[in-house]
């Protein structure tokens, strides 16, 4: 893409990149990505430290707490500073507040954190604690996009899927906050007490524990799960993928009918799993298979819009995310195996739903978050650096800020350590799953690399002065 010298850089640089120009500031997102790829980091740390809490029943403290790193610190923050950058992006709109946004960073930081660590000692009272903290944070998340969406003149499949998501984060933060609390006791007389500032809020709480105790614990626990996974992060995933791909690809959306139903399957068999797998109904199979035909037609969707693509070659960032929503096949499949009401829970059955929370997190949703950082970051970061300077200064592209070789080296680590780590789980085998971890923790360090190199630009800028021009009208090439 080329545009001439004269036009101004900023209005040059939104349209070059097909981005809305009230979009908020570059800045906003960065701090909730790089503090989720920290706790990415973490969380991989604690499964080579600790390989056991895989290759063993999942019903434990470590499990539980590496499992709110990577859901909380690593995919929740991530999700939510990018949301911030794409909903507007999206949905030609503006965010409603940048400044809540900023609030909400340091409520959710300090709330995960806490959890994470009560979790690891199992103080679950002061879970609880932080989870309120963490609650109110995402209240502030759900508000903030929820004024923004009401912005919106025309509605679509992607705002659509933004909405429901942000109904499933709220009933997720409530269910989990619910069962933390179901754990803890509160002493009577000080709860009742008029003295005590926090006593309505103990006593809501102390209302809120009386409910999960009608419900096995693993059951609640499972259901509360699904409501995250798939309510939050894949009902994202596929939302915003209709407007990524095709942005990325040079193509559209094929079918919106297609692409409304998809949604209209996934939020219709995740209220059924939900409601199964609390009461431990026998209709569990019933409602995934609903999921997977959501899923199914989702597939189809996608398929045809890579087949209307006008850019042929597809770069590593839409690769990996691809190949992320192709993991959904074996996982589908392995999430009606466990459906079966007659199934029963035997060792191997035990690591079967390890593999499958393992593959959910760390294989379709992080690696497909993986890649389409590797399309955010850059940008974020070029458009900061560069924008201005574009008609001025000789710039580089966006692949020119990272090297997509090592990007393409640790796409490929990084399949290669869910196999191994999947092998060592099914066989609960400790060292094998500690071999597996290491070599996602190697491909982590690739991203790591480029996400550094990335981020140098904003301090050295590699601007360049233009070369002399015979005339007027030279042009000047821009990245897209």
């Amino acid at each position: 893409m080329s545009a001439t010298s004269n036009v101004p850089s900023r209005r040059l640089a939104a349209g070059s990149a097909g981005v809305n120009p009230h979009a908020p500031s570059t800045l906003l997102p960065l701090p909730f990505i790089i503090t989720g790829l920290l706790a990415w980091v973490g969380g991989i740390a604690a499964v080579v430290i600790r390989p056991a809490m895989l290759a063993t029943y999942h019903y434990n403290q470590y499990v539980i707490s590496v499992t709110h790193l990577l859901v909380l610190g690593w995919i929740c923050t991530v999700v939510m500073g990018a949301m911030y950058q794409l909903v507007p992006v999206a949905l030609e709109t503006r965010l409603y507040s940048e400044r809540l946004a900023r609030w909400q960073f340091a409520l959710h930081v300090v709330g995960f954190s806490g959890m994470v660590w009560m979790f690891w000692t199992w103080n679950l009272k002061h879970v609880g604690h932080f989870g309120t903290v963490l609650t109110v944070g995402v209240g502030l998340f759900v508000y903030n996009l929820v004024r923004t969406l009401l912005r919106v003149r025309r509605w679509n499949v992607v705002s659509s899927a933004v909405a429901c998501a942000l109904g499933w984060i709220s009933l997720a933060v409530l269910a989990g906050l619910a069962i933390v609390v179901g754990k803890c006791s509160y002493d009577a007389d000080v709860t009742l007490s008029p003295a005590n500032p926090v006593g309505p809020l103990l006593r809501g709480l102390r209302a809120a524990a009386a409910l999960p105790a009608h419900f096995d614990a693993i059951s609640a626990m499972h259901a509360h799960a699904h409501l995250g996974s798939i309510g939050l992060f894949l009902m994202l995933m596929v939302g915003i993928s209709y407007k990524l791909v095709p942005m990325f690809t040079l193509s559209e959306v094929q079918s919106p009918r297609r692409a409304g139903a998809s949604l209209v399957l996934l939020n219709a068999g995740l209220a059924g799993s939900f409601v199964a797998i609390l009461l431990q109904s026998r209709l569990k199979p019933v409602f995934a298979a609903v999921v997977i035909a959501g899923l199914a037609l989702y597939g189809c969707e996608m398929a045809a819009i890579l087949r209307a693509r006008k850019r042929r070659v597809l770069d590593w960032g839409v690769k990996q995310f691809l190949a992320a929503m192709a993991l959904l096949a074996p996982l589908s499949l392995l999430a009606l195996l466990l459906s079966w009401p007659t199934l029963p829970l035997t060792t191997l059955t035990g690591q079967f739903e390890n593999l499958y929370g393992f593959l959910g997190l760390l294989g379709v949703i992080s690696l497909g978050i993986g890649g389409m950082l590797y399309k955010i970051i850059p940008f974020l970061i070029w458009y900061r650096a560069y924008s201005q300077q574009v008609g001025r200064c000789k710039v580089p592209a966006l692949a020119d800020l990272y090297s997509p070789r090592l990007q393409a080296a640790g796409f490929w680590i990084y399949l290669a350590g869910l196999a191994v780590t999947s092998v060592g789980i099914v066989l609960g085998n400790a060292i094998i799953v500690r071999c597996g971890a290491t070599v996602l923790g190697l491909s982590l360090a690739t991203q790591a690399i480029n996400v550094i190199t990335m981020l140098g630009h904003l301090f050295r800028p590699a601007a360049r002065p233009l070369p002399a021009s015979p005339g007027p009208l030279a042009t000047v090439t821009q990245p897209i």
